[in-house]
């Protein structure tokens, strides 16, 4: 039997920008799953879901959905969203979120940990592709050739992070950036020869820019191109374009990337394991992941596997809605 022949899982969206509008889509493409509401810090009356059913509330109206919500998918940003929502939400409500500042995983985990144990609620964290599905692969790879080194490229795609900090600066009317992984870089891991790349030497970075109304282009060029942490380390190249140009050919979110794992099995036997992702919409693909993981987080939840979880605490089959009998007969 599938889980769409049982009760649907009911999903709360909190937050409806790209990524909530993402997983509207995908559940729609889930029959096993219903949207229950959507939760916005923005005047309800002012959402306009795709669904017209869909009710739209406001986030105090959470505290009295506790027991009417299966999963709660966190659709808000990384950097100032999630490190109070997750915690906060996961102690009443199970919840999946897309956390992805790498170096801060380990202490939002254990925040989460903290309020999903207490709650007795089962918390997801970091969901989506990076991290997420290249860090299940970069794991596989290291288990499957202890003996090798791991290759993490991302693009070609605008990386929304690198062009928020374009169009900070003083003089940047509208840009957008995307990283472009070097092909002689991907061709000599593809390889299996193992070599030692730069950080410069693995992606570069293009920019497309406007600019503001008497602004100075070769200042702004150098000042994008000497920022630290966001482009000094990479070769950068920076377009100047019209307004008209960055509406018409950069509004799409393409993105994705490869993770490779190199190796050796024996002195004469080299192995290569090679994921790709090749999106035209990175969010929309994100929340694809996000409601997988709530289909998972609603079965561990019912096992009593309470607390925060990884990718890596979930196993394959749980994110399918087939059973696990029809697994075995059609994919094993």
């Amino acid at each position: 039997m599938t889980a769409s022949q049982h009760t649907p899982i009911r999903i709360g969206v909190v937050g409806y920008g790209n990524l909530g509008r993402g997983v509207e889509a995908a559940v729609a493409l889930n029959p096993d799953m219903v949207i229950t509401g959507l939760y916005t810090r923005r005047d309800p009356a002012q959402l306009k879901p795709a669904n017209p059913a869909t009710p739209v509330y406001g986030m105090e109206a959470l505290a009295g959905h506790v027991g009417q919500v299966d999963v709660l998918i966190l659709c808000g940003g990384s950097k100032d969203d999630l490190p109070q929502q997750s915690p906060a939400l996961a102690a009443q409500f199970n919840i999946v979120d897309s956390f992805d500042t790498h170096a801060r995983i380990p202490e939002h985990f254990a925040a989460v940990d903290a309020a999903a144990q207490g709650g007795k609620t089962t918390a997801l964290i970091s969901a989506g592709w990076d991290p997420g599905m290249f860090s299940i692969n970069r794991i596989m790879g290291e288990a499957l050739l202890p003996e090798g080194a791991t290759y993490t490229f991302w693009g070609k795609g605008l990386s929304q992070g690198h062009s928020d900090a374009i169009r900070r600066i003083p003089g940047v009317a509208g840009g957008v950036q995307y990283t472009i992984p070097v092909e002689a870089a991907v061709e000599a891991v593809r390889s299996g020869t193992r070599p030692q790349l730069s950080t410069r030497q693995k992606h570069e970075r293009v920019c497309h820019v406007v600019l503001a109304e008497g602004a100075d282009a070769e200042v702004v060029r150098k000042t994008i191109v000497e920022m630290p942490h966001y482009f000094a380390e990479y070769d950068t190249t920076v377009h100047f374009i019209s307004a008209e140009e960055l509406a018409r050919d950069h509004a799409a979110m393409p993105h994705g990337g490869f993770v490779i794992r190199s190796g050796n099995t024996s002195a004469g036997a080299k192995q290569v394991i090679e994921y790709r992702l090749q999106l035209d919409s990175n969010p929309e693909f994100t929340s694809s992941v996000l409601v997988a993981y709530a289909r998972a987080v609603h079965r561990m939840q019912q096992m009593g596997l309470h607390g925060a979880k990884t990718v890596f605490d979930v196993a394959p089959g749980w994110l399918s809605p087939k059973s696990a009998a029809q697994l075995r007969a059609e994919a094993l």
